[in-house]
């Protein structure tokens, strides 16, 4: 891509903000990691020029962040942008209202792709805009599947309609021969056989839009945490912003599957596990994880996965102070009718410093184990604490 500037430098590029920050601040961390393509650009320069590009960004349209910061976002458009579109955005943004639109842009190399744009303007307390932040979403496979989908519905309405004639008409005739029932009896079975097909692939489709509504309402979190002063209220919002991140994973996973009904935990645990160690800037902190290949109904996928997020957020919230190193040893393996979900430090423990809990976390994990009908220890570890979850599977 060119960029001259490695993904350690793209700390550095939020300089530019008006905002409290720092390399463990929670608001700007997610700006800058999160996996959403984002923007920021300054409405008080001439000609609104962008001002931060997260590397998410850089990665899908493969303009460096030189090319992009300091210029305006219109380096997007091509030949076939429309031009209706242009103006609407261009509208939004001069009379300050927030947009959700899907524009065609183009990439650095000329391959054009469906955007997925939302721009919000930023308010000082003074009520002045002071920023637009710009977050944006490949829809080009999506597009492609509405198209696809409009044009098989269509086909199937076609095909039934055409089908209920014959069979009105091989009714009425009922002299048909044996052999030529049996034979539409077995054409009528290879169209139930495609509309299930076209089911599965309706039920993906919904998984992948349920993804990126929950990344849409992430990045509006994080846009509304960045007027918030209260750093607890911006913790708070953090939270919500990890239980989200787990629910749009599991979306994710779901939609990339070919199984709809059955749900692989062990990839997606070490898969929530690294990304919960890696947001919380915490280098000092080793993860392990062993996690073997246990199925669970998918139904179930979506509340596990909000139970071993909370688990492993609450280890990295208490056991761990500022300044002390630990390990962190997540495991998952089958039983003979369960899954045995582990999650170990050996942190401060579950002393004076430290206890189960109390608060909607602890509320939250609780509640969703008894919905899971599964069973929840915690032990001590000498030293640490290790949190034992029976998962019934049978």
């Amino acid at each position: 891509m060119g960029d001259s500037m490695d993904k350690s430098d793209a700390w550095l590029s939020t300089d530019n903000l008006d905002l409290q920050h720092g390399q463990f601040d929670p608001i700007s961390a997610a700006i800058r990691t999160t996996r959403m393509p984002m923007i920021v650009t300054d409405p008080r320069q001439a000609d609104n020029p962008i001002i931060f590009a997260n590397d998410a960004f850089l990665g899908m349209t493969g303009y460096s962040r030189e090319e992009a910061q300091g210029f305006n976002c219109r380096f997007l458009q091509g030949p076939d942008t429309d031009p209706a579109s242009i103006e609407k955005i261009r509208s939004a943004v001069k009379s300050g209202e927030d947009i959700a639109i899907d524009i065609l842009n183009y990439r650095k190399d000329g391959t054009p792709f469906w955007n997925a744009l939302y721009i919000s303007p930023v308010h000082n307390a003074l009520g002045e805009i002071q920023y637009f932040f710009a977050s944006q979403l490949d829809a080009t496979e999506r597009k492609r599947h509405e198209v696809d989908a409009a044009s098989l519905q269509l086909h199937l309405e076609r095909l039934v309609s055409v089908r209920t004639q014959e069979l009105e008409v091989a009714l009425a005739a009922s002299k048909c021969l044996v052999a030529e029932f049996d034979q539409r009896v077995r054409m009528r079975t290879k169209e139930l056989e495609q509309a299930l097909s076209v089911s599965n692939l309706l039920l993906h489709e919904v998984d992948h839009r349920v993804k990126n509504n929950l990344q849409m309402i992430s990045a509006m979190l994080t846009l509304q945490s960045l007027s918030i002063p209260d750093e607890r209220v911006k913790a708070t919002l953090q939270e919500m912003l990890e239980r989200i991140e787990a629910m749009g994973l599991v979306h994710k996973r779901l939609y990339l599957s070919d199984n709809i009904r059955d749900f692989d935990l062990g990839e997606f645990t070490r898969e929530i596990a690294t990304n919960l160690v890696g947001a919380s800037g915490r280098d000092d902190i080793e993860l392990a994880v062993h996690a073997e290949s246990v199925t669970i109904k998918a139904d179930d996928a979506a509340t596990i996965a909000l139970v071993i997020n909370e688990t492993i957020t609450n280890a990295l919230k208490h056991a761990f102070p500022v300044g002390r190193p630990g390990d962190l040893r997540v495991s998952i393996k089958p039983t003979t009718s369960a899954c045995e979900i582990a999650i170990e430090d050996n942190g401060v423990g579950m002393g004076a410093s430290r206890s189960r809990g109390t608060g909607f976390g602890q509320t939250l994990i609780e509640t969703l184990v008894r919905q899971l009908r599964a069973s929840i220890e915690w032990l001590p570890a000498s030293p640490g604490t290790r949190v034992r979850i029976m998962l019934p599977i049978g």
